[in-house]
């Protein structure tokens, strides 16, 4: 007789109504939109090292930033060209011709030529008609289709726009040669149930699938439910995901890589192809180099995501570590810690202790060290550590790229009048 399983997945086992795509598309925001984190600079040689473990990871397509900037983000773009990598080198472009011109003088395999779709966008921002729209978007897919680069279009704010214009605009697109579509939830708006109807709702009017083009979302952060969204676009058989490691990105960041993907390898039970054992060490990389620390509690890749103390959590873990960890940690290469504290039982006494080979310690010595650890550890008794908050804080005030003196320099360095009050540096 077959052994009952000891949790058992809803998710796989409910009759549930999903579209899952065969292979999903993975494409990496970590070096563009990552990179537009405030504060965030990456150098060239960091934007070579992260690019090839990305790669490496086994990631399909890499937006590695968007080579109009500047010269010095066309060199960065090209040296990652250059690696010979196994993802697709993608550069990122305004529905401008210039902008396009610099990303095949980068060499890129693809571009992604963008354009902003919603009215508050079209009338605020850009300042353009939708027909004015229309015709650049098109002029632009048409120009890097003509010039031998795969063309994704994608449009910003996608999910605010009014139905008539995504449906013209993504038409015309498509018939202009776009290989891709990405759909933007570009302030992170919709909730997963409402994605699952704009989807339907959009595939009614821009039927991509009839010509052979792959869909794909781009989703940010701003009401936490990114990851969710994106569950809920596979769900509907969409087969690209933009992700970034760690969820970095504009003001709450775009969707986390690792959150995505060890949803569907565990609950949704579905392959990605990526190495799973090398995300946290990648993950940390990403974090040097950005300098924005990976939260404590952040799922898969925080600090204390497999880290324990309630004596009720710990004594589970020690028995079966199924009672408190839907992840085990060999699956990722990290560790498990127990962190001895207020809430300690004596089942972590008793482990710490028969690591070092100290066995049949009588229940009351246990009792009596984890009394000790409580008192120890209480708040009127021990100074709680505030470096890293306060050191945080610090950070959050002053990582902001060019400061306000720098700032003020450049502008008297070009000729601009100072305010009064704001001291600078007499320049040469």
């Amino acid at each position: 007789m077959a052994e009952e399983p000891l949790v058992h997945n809803y998710n796989v086992e409910a009759p549930l109504e999903r579209n899952l795509p065969e292979k999903v598309v993975f494409w990496d925001e970590t070096l563009r939109d990552g990179e537009q984190t405030p504060g965030v600079y990456f150098t060239i040689e960091e934007k070579v090292e992260l690019a090839r473990l990305i790669s490496d990871i086994g990631v399909d397509v890499m937006n590695v930033g968007i080579p109009a900037v500047s010269n010095g983000e066309v060199k960065a773009v090209k040296k990652i060209t250059e690696q010979g990598l196994e993802a697709s080198v993608l550069g990122a472009a305004r529905t401008i011709r210039g902008d396009i011109d610099a990303c095949l003088k980068a060499d890129v395999d693809e571009c992604a030529a963008f354009i902003a779709a919603s009215p508050v966008h079209l009338k605020y921002k850009l300042k353009m008609s939708e027909e004015k729209a229309i015709e650049t978007a098109v002029d632009a897919v048409e120009y890097a289709v003509d010039h031998g680069l795969k063309t994704t279009f994608v449009t910003e704010d996608t999910v605010r726009s009014d139905w008539g214009l995504v449906e013209r605009i993504y038409n015309a697109a498509i018939d202009a040669g776009a290989e891709r579509i990405l759909y933007c939830d570009t302030v992170g708006v919709m909730t997963p149930t409402a994605m699952h109807w704009w989807l339907k709702e959009v595939r009614k009017r821009v039927p991509a699938a009839k010509h052979g083009v792959e869909e794909g979302v781009h989703i940010h952060n701003d009401f936490g439910m990114a990851t969710a969204l994106n569950m809920a676009a596979l769900e509907e058989g969409v087969q690209c995901v933009n992700t970034t490691f760690g969820g970095l990105g504009e003001r709450a960041g775009n969707t986390p890589f690792e959150e995505v993907v060890m949803a569907l390898e565990l609950l949704y039970d579905h392959r990605t192809g990526i190495k799973l054992d090398q995300i946290h060490a990648v993950s940390k990389k990403v974090e040097e180099y950005s300098g924005v620390p990976l939260a404590i509690t952040k799922p898969i890749t925080g600090y204390n995501a497999f880290t324990h103390e309630s004596g009720i959590h710990t004594d589970g873990v020690i028995k079966n570590t199924l009672t408190y960890e839907p992840i085990q940690v060999e699956t990722l290469a990290r560790e498990r810690r127990f962190v001895f504290g207020k809430h300690t039982g004596t089942h972590a006494v008793a482990a710490r202790l028969e690591q070092y080979g100290i066995k049949d310690t009588p229940k009351e010595k246990l009792v009596e060290v984890a009394n000790h650890i409580k008192d120890k550890t209480e708040g009127e008794t021990k100074e709680k550590v505030t470096e890293f908050i306060h050191h945080y804080r610090d950070w959050d005030q002053n990582h902001k790229g060019v400061n306000d003196q720098e700032f003020w320099e450049i502008c008297a360095k070009v000729g601009i009048q100072v305010p009064k009050g704001e001291k600078v540096k007499a320049t040469a």
